[in-house]
């Protein structure tokens, strides 16, 4: 789903930061809920972490250089 989104976005001009996106797809075999965790795993949360600080470092360096046609 991601990659179609981001394919889409893309092909009309926005940038999309590296690893822009994270996502839970559970433990194998079981059926729990992100949602209904009790804490987020760490490399859940690490994993957001690095999608953060890779979209506030794409949007400094747009800030101080912006696409010519821009």
């Amino acid at each position: 789903m991601t990659a179609q989104l981001y394919q889409g976005l893309g092909d009309v001009g926005f940038t999309i930061p590296a690893q822009g996106v994270t996502y839970w797809v559970g433990e194998a075999m079981q059926g729990t809920d992100f949602q209904d965790l009790a804490e987020t795993p760490e490399a859940t949360a690490g994993t957001t972490a690095t999608a953060a600080r890779n979209a506030v470092h794409l949007a400094a360096a747009l800030k101080a250089s912006p696409y010519p046609a821009g």
